[in-house]
């Protein structure tokens, strides 16, 4: 052995990062190695918005660690309180019943505390009033139970936890992909990586898996999501390609969730191949519950309104994917057009198009004008005559159609109209390792394996089918919390 350390833990993302966080409290020597270069620190995590989905009585109680708000903006929010029972009905919902109920319950019990601990390690919050609230009757309302974000998105989550990391003695070492685990009597006894200086076994008294899907690796989509998701653009890093899980999976870890499922989004169709380090998320397209979305045959294919985008946008990117040449068009007018996210309409580069008339935008986007005129005007004449409130599910939907609009709709009549070309972007997927309530990692036979912890997506079992936004980030640090203190006790032995 060339170096023995505490806790080793695979991965640089923000699981990774809590359960380095969560060990350090209780040992000494505490390692994280990523495979990626440092340029792409941060995994999935540095491509996201930083929305975190936590509990809350309310506006007061979240007041002690969000920066961005005055007595004069308190007055005029409206936040209502949500609960552990309101994130896990949620989780329930959107999952069909499916997620793991052990686990769930854990998640939305300690979603506050590691909250407030996360934000003692050094993170900085803000209430994502951009992302999540309207203005209606004078008054800031949020809506779809997601309120707390990180300061900088994405890039400052995971500056803020590298900070913290440097601050606590945490050493990180980047462009060291780990290749394989070390056993001992079957129990994990460290791993082996390909570093700078070639092949090196690392000792460790416990490790903790948190290195991400496979969701990189088109063969592995191919097969195990099914045909098409090959072609699919990633939204994040290129670096989560699944090893460290098949290594797992080898080395008698059970398989756990819905590996046929994923986190996929509407994802502008200009976008790379994987994630933007400049761009991160703004290539998202998430307003689409204010318009319509059609095929490039200008045939509308999902209910737009089916619920706040928070419930539904994880969902809709396979759907976007089963569409003629994995492309849709979303639409609005110059009502809804104001209401848009304009840091995500309007980035640089984005697929933005514009138009006097809905057939001037049908040639734009080289579809059949006809076809999108006959398609809006027979969605204008279903919109019923319920009020507009983007903050609540008005009720405003339309009658007769097929797909509904279950709420939101409003008729695209208000030059100057809008389209976007979007595409299948997928964030990660959802088949991983099982374990149990101290994110300890079990074998076939449903019994820990001494030593070995797993965090974040690589962890099945939470998300089915959908998944409620924010709730990645949440799992990644509750779960990565639980791992590193775990590891740590292990060590001392405290835990068994």
């Amino acid at each position: 052995m060339k170096a023995r350390y505490d806790v080793v833990i695979v991965g640089a993302g923000n699981a990774a990062f809590s359960a380095a966080h969560a060990s350090i409290e209780r040992v000494g020597r505490v390692l994280v190695l990523e495979k990626a270069p440092r340029e792409w620190a941060g995994g999935n995590s540095y491509f996201t918005a930083g929305a975190i989905r936590t509990t809350y009585e309310g506006l007061e109680d979240l007041r002690p660690i969000v920066e961005n708000l005055t007595d004069e903006l308190a007055a005029a929010t409206e936040l209502p309180p949500y609960t552990p029972d309101d994130f896990m009905s949620d989780m329930e919902r959107v999952t069909e019943g499916r997620c793991d109920k052990e686990l769930t319950r854990i998640l939305v019990d300690d979603a506050a505390d590691t909250t407030r601990w996360l934000h003692e390690k050094g993170l900085r919050y803000r209430l994502m009033y951009d992302r999540q609230s309207f203005e209606v009757n004078g008054k800031r309302r949020f809506w779809g139970g997601l309120v707390l974000g990180t300061v900088g998105g994405g890039r400052g989550l995971v500056e803020q936890h590298i900070a913290a990391a440097e601050r606590s003695g945490i050493e990180v070492r980047y462009d060291s992909p780990v290749v394989g685990l070390l056993q001992e009597d079957e129990a994990v006894t460290g791993v082996v990586c390909k570093g700078p200086g070639g092949r090196e076994e690392i000792g460790a008294r416990a490790t903790v898996l948190a290195s991400g899907g496979f969701e990189s690796d088109p063969r592995m989509r191919a097969a195990y999501l099914g045909p098409q998701w090959d072609v699919a653009k990633v939204r994040g890093t290129p670096y989560n390609t699944g090893e460290v899980l098949r290594i797992a999976l080898e080395s008698g870890a059970q398989p756990y969730g819905n590996w046929s499922g994923c986190h996929a989004i509407a994802w502008d169709a200009a976008a790379p191949p994987t994630g933007d380090r400049e761009l991160t998320n703004l290539l998202s397209k998430q307003s689409y519950p204010l318009g319509i979305v059609v095929n490039k045959y200008a045939q509308r294919f999902i209910d737009e309104g089916a619920d706040f985008r928070n419930y539904t946008y994880a969902k809709y990117g396979a759907e976007i994917l089963r569409q003629p040449g994995a492309l849709a068009y979303q639409l609005f007018d110059a009502k809804t057009e104001p209401l848009l996210r304009q840091d995500e309409y309007s980035a640089p580069g984005v697929s933005r198009y514009e138009a006097t008339t809905m057939r001037e935008l049908g040639q734009k986007l080289g579809m059949n004008a006809d076809a999108l005129e006959r398609t809006v005007e027979e969605f204008n004449a279903a919109v019923q005559s319920e009020a507009f409130d983007p903050t609540i599910k008005d009720g405003k939907g339309t009658h007769g159609l097929r797909p509904p609009k279950s709420n939101w709709a409003q008729a695209l009549d208000s030059p100057p109209f809008y389209g976007f070309a979007v595409t299948c972007g997928i964030t990660f997927t959802f088949g991983g390792l099982r374990v149990d309530a101290d994110s300890r990692v079990l074998d076939q036979a449903g019994l820990p394996i001494q030593g070995l912890h797993a965090a974040g997506e690589l962890v099945g079992g939470l998300f089915y089918h959908n998944y409620p936004g924010g709730s990645g980030l949440m799992a990644g640090a509750v779960f990565g919390r639980r791992a590193g203190a775990t590891a740590a006790r292990h060590i001392d032995g405290r835990a068994s």
